[in-house]
């Protein structure tokens, strides 16, 4: 039977199951959410067990708990370990889903719900190719499963968990479906990753919130000095003021901008999706080059005072804001965590205090494209689709893909399938149901590959 068929005749099981996992509201970000990131583990449990691992089971960290599950039919033959994480991040803004976050949905084709695409629907590929393989006697390797649940907060415990369990999870090949492609008929593999750097910023002014009338002039407010502190960190053409950013950053060659400018990108298409007029970003660089091989830095948040409905004439004490930073190989995070604290510190006005706290942060990270497991998955790629898969660098972050580098001295394969129209950690995140089955098809042949 052919993974296509196969497909076909479980395409409802598939999608039960998959919505099953969904259904479970494992955001990592929310600390009440606790007894739901531990359903969820048990839950992909079960699922690796039924689709035919040797064993499976859910092991403890300093956070949440991972599952690390195995089918091991000849230690002579190659090993593959798949990443995948069941955590999500939070649905809100409740108001702006058509259709509840946790509740899935098919519609135009669609899968619609919180993890829809990032993770669960991308990990849960993996599950059933290889239960593919297993129930029609094709699996010619051995795989490993390590599926967490702190992917969403920055992989904080998987560090250590990985150096304290490296013997187990020996492998020669890593896989992890949790990027995108160029388009559902443009495939492309992902090549390098940005690093990350994440902040919360407070700006504290008065010891209490002040009535603005009273006290307003007089006073500074933490809310206007907070937003003209982050105004000085870019300036008018899109660079990043920050001394010393920069320092580490590698030019691209122009070669490699030659070939970066061949990569189909339809200007026009992508500001009708985004619902935009211009684009913006730094000077002297395309739309691809600003989200693939430059850094950026950005609000991610930003709040205080009074925010409910009606008026409230109050000065508040204190203001927040979230920041992050993507960064490039040689760019380290924690080096560039210091300068962005020490700038922000600097540039404050005396009559304010503020404090820098640096919340999570990950390493860049690059594949080269002439590795046999690569090859492999090219291969697998260009007979689902028809057409050889293009190799692009993308401006997300996975902590984790970096850490498998320097810690299992593997270079991690970065098999994506979803698409920047899905909306993940946005409201109405989605996934086609064409590529979830397609992904399905080219994994099970990435098996294929590696067995010939």
């Amino acid at each position: 039977m052919t993974v296509k068929d196969y497909c076909s005749t479980h395409q409802n099981r598939f999608i039960e199951e998959l919505f099953s996992l969904i259904r479970i509201p494992s955001v990592s970000a929310h600390s009440h959410r606790q007894p739901e990131i531990n359903e969820a583990a048990e839950h992909w449990k079960k699922i690796l067990i039924d689709a035919g691992v040797d064993f499976a089971q859910v092991m403890p960290t300093n956070g949440n708990p991972v599952i690390f599950a195995q089918k091991i039919i000849d230690n002579k033959l190659p090993t593959i370990l798949v990443y995948g994480h069941y955590d999500v991040m939070p649905a809100e803004p409740l108001e702006l889903w058509t259709s509840p976050p946790f509740e899935p949905e098919i519609r135009d084709g669609k899968i619609f719900a919180r993890g829809a695409d990032d993770d669960k629907g991308q990990s849960f590929m993996h599950a059933k190719a290889f239960e593919y393989v297993v129930k029609t006697g094709q699996l010619k390797c051995n795989v490993k499963f390590l599926i967490e649940g702190e992917e969403e907060i920055g992989s904080p415990n998987l560090e250590a968990f990985c150096n304290e369990h490296k013997e187990m999870l020996k492998c020669d090949i890593i896989l992890v479906s949790d990027t995108s492609m160029l388009g559902a008929h443009t495939p492309s593999i992902t090549t390098g990753l940005r690093g990350l750097a994440y902040w919360q910023i407070e700006v504290t002014a008065a010891s209490r919130d002040l009535h603005s009338g009273i006290f307003g002039g007089a006073v500074a407010n933490p809310i206007l000095e907070l937003t003209k502190i982050l105004a000085q960190l870019s300036d008018s053409e899109g660079k990043i003021t920050i001394p010393h950013f920069y320092d580490k950053v590698e030019e691209i060659s122009d070669e490699e901008r030659k070939l970066i400018a061949q990569i189909p990108f339809d200007e026009n298409a992508y500001k009708n999706d985004l619902k935009i007029t211009h684009l913006h970003g730094e000077k002297g660089y395309s739309t691809i080059e600003r989200t693939g091989v430059r850094p950026a830095l950005d609000i991610c948040g930003i709040w205080g005072g009074y925010t409910g409905e009606g008026s409230k004439t109050v000065l508040p004490s204190k203001a927040y804001a979230k920041l992050s930073a993507r960064l490039v190989p040689h760019q380290k995070y924690d080096e560039i965590s210091e300068l962005v604290a020490h700038y922000i510190k600097q540039i404050a006005p005396a009559y304010v205090s503020v404090e820098v706290h640096h919340l999570h942060g990950a390493e860049s990270y690059v594949c080269p494209i002439n590795l046999p497991a690569y090859k492999a998955a090219e291969k697998a790629y260009t007979k689902v689709f028809g057409i050889r898969p293009l190799p692009v660098r993308r401006g997300g972050s996975i902590g984790v893909v970096p850490v498998f580098e320097k810690v299992l001295n593997v270079k991690p394969i970065l098999m994506g399938f979803g698409l920047e129209s899905d909306a993940i950690h946005s409201p109405n995140e989605n996934f086609p149901l064409s590529l979830f089955f397609k992904g399905i098809e080219t994994i099970a042949e990435f098996y294929n590959q590696i067995g010939e």
